[in-house]
């Protein structure tokens, strides 16, 4: 596959990468090799159900809204260890996850930050204090609604979702840096 067919069919936060941020995080931090400017390793989104130990429907439509939301089938995620105060046993079924990379990722990236995130009522933007040593960023959202692939008749159960975003950068600046060049509405 050529380099030219593959800007061409390159989702739009790619290219914006490699043309505008990229650049400007190489100028900002003086980075001379390429391979030392952040940029974006993997999304990992979460649903977390405990319910779904005594309740297979909401195990079964955290699935199906996390599979429509990014786009491939997600892993069931099982308990580690048995909580008696909570009735879950080791190996019970308490939620769902997906990793998204490459391709897939900026999609994501992109239908994040401009169509969801602008759908929650009353967004004040992210919060700023997400980010850890590492320079990855994490943070939760209180419904799933706010994806138009979701339809919100279907939805039984109101489900939160974790997005953890994982980048190369060496700081939690960097990373920031590199994320509102995507344009992460964050908290004034």
């Amino acid at each position: 596959m050529s380099n030219v067919a593959t800007q061409q069919d390159a989702p739009a936060f790619l290219k914006r990468y490699e043309d505008q941020i990229r650049p400007a995080l190489v100028k900002q931090f003086k980075r001379t090799n390429r391979l030392a400017v952040p940029r974006l390793t993997k999304i990992v989104l979460n649903i977390g159900c405990g319910e779904a130990a005594h309740d297979a429907k909401i195990l079964e439509e955290a699935v199906q809204h996390l599979a429509a939301i990014s786009g491939q089938r997600p892993v069931v995620t099982r308990a580690k260890k048995a909580v008696s105060n909570f009735k879950i046993r080791e190996g019970d079924p308490v939620g769902c996850k997906v990793t998204l990379r490459r391709r897939r990722m900026y999609e994501f990236l992109e239908r994040l930050i401009a169509i969801a995130l602008p759908r929650i009522r009353d967004f004040q933007g992210v919060s700023k204090h997400g980010f850890d040593a590492e320079g990855n960023f994490n943070f939760g959202i209180q419904e799933q609604t706010i994806f138009p692939e979701v339809q919100p008749d279907d939805v039984h159960h109101t489900l939160g979702m974790d997005i953890a975003i994982v980048t190369t950068a060496a700081s939690a600046e960097e990373a920031r840096t590199l994320l509102a060049g995507f344009g992460m509405p964050f908290q004034k």
